[in-house]
């Protein structure tokens, strides 16, 4: 039987970045359909009124064509109709990203909470959706690659689709074109890798069989059989793509050409590092946040904000396993598992931000600063992501120290699992409520984690970094930045501290412009903001060279003047530098403690 809501989806004008979409109600409210788009995509917490895409809009039922009047910035109401309700509507779609929609000659990619309408009141009912080929010769190629299940279509075919509920529908991006497919089973499960773009010559066997090891890893950590029948991979490759955005059987990624493994290639490029990073994180998230959820998020309002003090756990603690991941499975080894880990401490330490907002205010206040952040950002906030993916780390040396290894965080994300995760598609869609995740982990553990949690979470003091990764034998560098392209990581030779401008710079025709200044740093402390432009420094041009040039050679209490453009004003300024801050951290594992060694081996699995 034909579900009674469906859709059809057609790329009509690649061209012009057109998609023309028709909906169907068989069974329409009789006082008027309301229909209406979600303003944010789950995974991705700003607010983006996907509805301001829709270009144009009408209604028909039997008789003819009837009103359709928009009710505010996401919904229409359809006056009252004779039987079924058929709904015409055109959609643009140009956004480069994993968020919305994109259409051209080359490709095609959607998000249904971009161009699926939802049918207010019938939100749980069963939808088909109809997916057309664009028409041309050139468009013959194409395929169709997405979780949905088929109802009338063959594997990677244009067809007809389903879904259990809207939910459902919206949970299951689709990539249309000309794509290569990598096939891998993991666990017994079918994955799909999709690749769409221009391609470089690529190992197609190293990486099915790397991400294969992510993806077997992560189903035991959480416990077979794995939560879905089918997962799909989809990546869209360009020159400097980067990104990635999670769903409950699939994900849409984006990486850059260089960053794919190639034929001959030896070692782990820091690029492939950082992509097969990005596919650990996103395939970590079909358990933590696809499944295990804020009761916020249960289910997602899709009319505004969900508001939640977790996504410390939610986005940090799958940071603090996506790159944990990799040194398990034996992807990196553990030296390249501590420089990323010395990456992600260098930046939390060089944000002035942390020691102004907490872990668990910063989740909440995601959708007016993480996903919205200005020249003050760097001073007023912290990351949950990266923040978080270091309260994890704490927390699981805590435990394993406390319970004498005997549990983990690993043991508290299981939990969890068994509890709000494993279940909650079929049946019991119960979220975490806001104090349910630090009850479960003193729960699981036996431990007193009150004042662990306050101080990690609702406090902005340091976290105890350097005393817990000595626990397991890491031994701890802090120095200052060398460089503009430092990192973070360890220096065998140490360099004497030079000084710095406590400012981050870009360029505007050739002149320095500086992009944030930091918090008590010598810029702010001169008067210099944001967006200045700097003309000379010591009467000479300020080019990034010879402002590199007068850094290297000054000492701390050297002054230097500051000519700079503010608007269109040309300003004076007396800068006095200081000492560049030790907020660069270098990691090394130590071989000397043999109980030490042992714990970090019970750590980091070798």
């Amino acid at each position: 039987m034909k579900p009674a809501i469906r859709y059809q989806i057609v790329p009509a004008a690649p061209e012009a970045h057109l998609f023309e979409v028709t909906l169907v109600v068989d069974h329409p409210a009789a006082e008027g359909q309301v229909l209406s788009l979600p303003v944010w995509i789950p995974g991705s917490y700003l607010i983006r009124e996907f509805a301001k895409n829709i270009v144009a809009i009408s209604a028909a039922d039997e008789q003819g064509a009837v009103a359709i009047e928009k009710q505010d910035k996401r919904s229409w109401r359809v006056g009252k109709v004779k039987g079924a309700l058929t709904v015409r509507y055109t959609v643009y779609g140009f956004d480069l990203s994993v968020r919305t929609a994109y259409l051209d000659q080359t490709r095609a990619f959607f998000n249904g909470t971009s161009l699926c309408l939802g049918v207010e009141g019938q939100l749980d009912a069963p939808v088909g959706v109809e997916l057309v080929a664009p028409n041309g010769k050139e468009y013959r190629d194409w395929r169709v690659a997405t979780s949905l299940k088929p109802l009338k279509a063959k594997p990677y075919a244009f067809g007809t689709y389903q879904a259990a509920n809207y939910d459902e529908l919206i949970d299951h991006p689709v990539e249309l074109g000309d794509f290569t497919l990598i096939q891998f089973k993991a666990c017994g499960v079918p994955h799909d890798f999709v690749l769409s773009g221009r391609l470089p010559k690529l190992d197609s066997k190293r990486l099915a069989r790397d991400v294969k090891a992510i993806c077997e890893y992560q189903i035991k950590l959480f416990g077979e059989p794995a939560p879905f029948d089918r997962y799909v991979f989809m990546t869209f490759v360009s020159g400097d793509g980067y990104g990635g955005l999670e769903h409950r059987a699939s994900t849409a990624l984006m990486a850059s050409r260089d960053s794919l493994p190639q034929p001959g290639e030896t070692g782990m490029k820091s690029g492939y590092r950082q992509y097969l990073g990005l596919i650990s994180h996103e395939y970590f998230h079909t358990w933590n946040v696809k499944r295990i959820k804020p009761a916020a998020y249960a289910p997602y309002p899709s009319d505004g904000e969900a508001y939640s003090r977790l996504l410390w756990a939610f986005e940090g603690l799958t940071s603090y396993y996506d790159d944990l991941t990799l040194v398990r499975t034996g992807l990196i080894e553990v030296d390249s598992y501590l420089e990323l880990l010395s990456h992600t401490i260098t930046g939390v330490l060089r944000t002035p931000g942390r020691l102004v907002q907490n872990l668990a205010d910063s989740s909440f206040d995601t959708w007016i600063k993480y996903y919205r952040p200005d020249e003050n950002a760097p001073n007023s906030m912290v990351s949950y992501y990266t923040k978080g993916a270091l309260a994890g780390l704490c927390l699981d040396l805590h435990i394993r120290k406390e319970t004498a290894g005997k549990q983990s965080l690993d043991d508290v994300m299981l939990a969890l699992w068994q509890r709000y995760g494993r279940e909650f598609y079929e049946g019991k869609p119960i979220g975490v409520p806001e104090a349910g995740w630090e009850a479960v982990a003193e729960e699981v553990t036996g431990l007193k984690l009150g004042p662990v949690f306050d101080h990690f979470l609702r406090s902005t003091e340091d976290l105890p970094l350097e005393a817990a990764l000595a626990e397991v034998g890491v031994q701890w560098q802090a120095r200052a930045q060398v460089g503009a392209a430092d990192k973070g990581g360890w220096l065998e030779k140490s360099k004497p501290a030079g000084v710095w401008l406590g400012a981050r710079t870009g360029t505007d025709q050739g002149l320095v412009k500086l992009s944030q200044v930091l918090s008590q740093g010598p810029a702010m402390q001169a008067g210099l903001s944001a967006n200045d432009v700097l003309v000379a420094v010591d009467g000479l041009k300020a080019t990034q060279a010879n402002l590199d040039a007068t850094l290297a050679s000054a000492k701390p209490g050297d002054k230097v003047e500051v000519l700079a453009f503010r608007r269109d004003e040309l300003m004076k300024f007396k800068l006095r530098l200081e000492a560049a801050p030790a907020n660069t951290v270098g990691l090394k594992a130590g071989d000397g403690d043999k109980t030490k060694l042992a714990r970090r081996k019970a750590w980091l699995g070798h």
